[in-house]
């Protein structure tokens, strides 16, 4: 007899899923009003048992003669009370025995508490005359319901009240204040709306395979297993800002037909001790359950810091326990089936090497900077909302935004649109583009600020050196603009197109080096005099003078020596990995690329001084110069070929800035 097939549903678990639902618990608010209740109970209640008897005033005095009554207390009310003498129960009550177990009490209303005074007196003296205790009176003021109300009530409101809101409020993960340990993650399914899929992640390639290959094994795990084949445990995305690396996990969850919890690395950093490794331990419990599942924490580096590089030694305490426990989660002696790690960061260099270990993280994806046709392909996403004219060219855009990351990107398309709006357009155009990064490189132009002649003329001569210099230097980047009109915080700036190269060399480095002098040499050359304008051409020549000498191993003297810290140990060290002897050598090495440079830039404009003139007095009357403009007075630039590329010198685009 052939079995029968269970045709009952089963969840992920594989366990029954019409299974009897669990029975619930009391709802809260039922407790709290119990609690409530039995704590008014309390302050309501005399928890020692008494009787009361009402009596007239007329019989209320008689037992007063009667010597029945130890105590007095007159309310300003009218009212009063008479406790009686414990020898004295059978003369009011009829069951003495039960009236000494308890407390019995006489009550009555009075006339007046001042004929009441004068008659409580007058039965004192008589008892003083005759030899007895007299009856202690006591006056006091009567508590309505209102009074009891606010002294007894309110603050047990108030410390409920408070209770209910911590308990919300730190612990409204847990649903108690003890869920302050509890993982915050945020749990994307495949039914949630606006979720963002591969095809919304433009560029990427050689990153997308990495992660497409991750969801394809959770959707057909046996394709791979049967080949006896093992699903990595985790993998980093590591890149620069903006390029991304969120974005491709959002596609993760968007594509895999699993859970995915999402957590930000500072989301484990809690001010109570303890809190982040059991935000760990719950993020794992929750995902085990529902296995396979997907882990995904961004900014990793707030947590996955290298151990023993703080600053202060057991400042760090905390942080390393939550690190120990995550690289327990990850790979410990436990078993994780079923649960894969997603990170990003982009200091991947800090991270300690357990947590980058195989087994943990098995690969390291790397979101790199987007090439041209990659940027072509982000423009053609960011543009699709935008109302376009028929002068923009993607191609163009791509082409004059060398170095921009995705963000960048959308960022131009966004204020490109923004500046068409301010000028009352119904489309999106190719100026409205150029404008965008005209002010996203160099800062928004200050027009209203007012330059001297003196000042103007100092700029002028400041920038015409770049420009000249950078026109007749083979390696130097191309010429954009030029302009002397305030930008962010520069007086004035120029802008260059980029070479997209993958290696530097030496010739490189040293025509950018005089490009970057050219401002500083004119000044001295020209104006026989130096100004604060060069600070910031300054500061990177001298970063990258020393980068040659004391990293890329290109000085005469310290050749194929780099002391380059890839792995961050000494970011906080007090001693440098060289000795004071090499010190010296590196700061006179330094200086002798500067100054050779400097020497070679004031050289060039002396055999062009007519020709930087001439440039400088149209920037004075422009103030805004093109390419077009130097090659009038230079002629064309002696260099256009880069390999096999020909680059187009009479662009009107604008990019990288040179910020004086």
């Amino acid at each position: 007899m052939a079995q029968q097939q269970s045709t009952q549903p089963t969840n992920r678990n594989g366990n029954n899923s019409d299974q009897q639902p669990k029975r619930r618990g009391w709802p809260g608010w039922i407790i709290y009003i119990l609690v409530f209740g039995l704590v008014t109970y309390f302050f309501f209640t005399d928890r020692n048992p008494k009787v009361e008897k009402d009596l007239s005033y007329t019989q209320f005095t008689s037992y007063i003669e009667q010597d029945v009554v130890e105590q007095l207390i007159v309310y300003d009310d009218n009212t009063a009370k008479a406790t009686i003498l414990p020898d004295r129960y059978n003369v009011v009550f009829d069951s003495p025995e039960y009236a000494q177990e308890v407390k019995g009490m006489l009550t009555t209303h009075v006339p007046s508490t001042e004929e009441f005074a004068k008659y409580t007196d007058e039965v004192n003296s008589r008892r003083k005359e005759a030899g007895l205790q007299p009856i202690d009176v006591k006056y006091e003021k009567s508590k309505d319901i209102w009074y009891l109300l606010l002294v007894n009530i309110v603050p047990w409101v108030l410390i409920f009240g408070f209770f209910i809101y911590m308990s919300r409020g730190i612990g409204s993960v847990g649903g108690s204040i003890f869920g302050v340990g509890k993982a915050k993650a945020h749990i994307f399914d495949k039914d949630q709306k606006d979720k963002v899929t591969f095809k919304d992640v433009a560029g990427l390639e050689g990153a997308k395979q990495e992660v497409e290959e991750i969801v394809a094994f959770l959707k057909n795990p046996e394709k791979y297993t049967n080949l006896g084949g093992k699903i990595p445990k985790g993998a980093l995305l590591v890149g620069p800002p903006g390029t991304g690396k969120t974005l491709l996990a959002k596609a993760v969850a968007g594509e895999a037909d699993v859970p995915f919890f999402s957590m930000s690395g500072s989301d484990f950093v809690e001010m109570f001790v303890g809190v982040g490794a059991s935000r760990v331990r719950d993020l794992f419990r929750q995902a085990k359950e529902k296995a396979p599942a997907i882990i995904f924490i961004d900014e990793i580096d707030a947590v996955g810091r290298a151990r023993g590089k703080g600053a202060i030694t057991g400042g760090n305490d905390e942080r390393e326990s939550t690190l120990n426990q995550l690289l327990t989660e990850m790979d410990g002696f436990g078993t994780n089936s079923g649960v894969i790690i997603l990170a990003a960061t982009n200091r991947a260099e800090i991270l300690d090497p357990a947590l980058l270990r195989a087994g943990r993280f098995d690969r390291q994806i790397h979101v790199e900077l987007p090439d041209l046709q990659e940027r072509k392909e982000i423009f053609g996403v960011h543009l699709k909302p935008l109302k376009l004219d028929n002068t923009v060219d993607v191609n163009f855009l791509s082409k004059q935004t060398p170095g921009f990351s995705g963000a960048d990107i959308a960022n131009v398309c966004n204020e490109a649109a923004l500046i068409a709006a301010r000028h009352d357009r119904q489309t999106v155009g190719k100026q409205d583009f150029m404008d965008a990064v005209d002010r996203i490189v160099g800062g928004l132009e200050r027009k209203n600020k007012i330059l001297t002649d003196e000042e103007k003329r100092s700029i002028a001569y400041h920038e015409a050196g770049h420009a000249t210099i950078s026109w007749l230097l083979r390696w130097a980047n191309p010429l954009v603009k030029v302009t002397i009109v305030p930008r962010g915080a520069a007086l004035g700036a120029a802008w260059y197109l980029p070479e997209e190269r993958q290696l530097t060399n030496k010739e490189h480095i040293l025509d950018e080096l005089c490009a970057l002098l050219g401002g500083r040499a004119a000044e001295e050359s020209f104006l026989g005099q130096t100004s604060t304008g060069a600070l910031n051409d300054l500061e990177r020549a001298t970063k990258q003078a020393f980068a040659m000498v004391a990293y890329y191993g290109m000085s005469e003297k310290l050749k194929d020596l780099s002391f380059y810290d890839s792995t961050g140990r000494y970011e906080y060290a007090m001693t440098k990995p060289y000795s004071e002897q090499t010190a010296q050598v590196i700061d006179s090495e330094t200086a002798a690329i500067i100054n050779e440079q400097m020497a070679r830039a004031k050289k060039i404009l002396e055999e062009h001084t007519e020709q930087h003139h001439r440039i400088a007095e149209m920037l004075i009357e422009r103030e805004v110069i093109t390419s077009d403009d130097v090659e009038s007075v230079l002629g064309p630039r002696p260099w256009k070929s880069r390999g096999d590329e020909i680059i187009d010198v009479n662009s009107t685009s604008e990019q990288k800035n040179n910020e004086e």
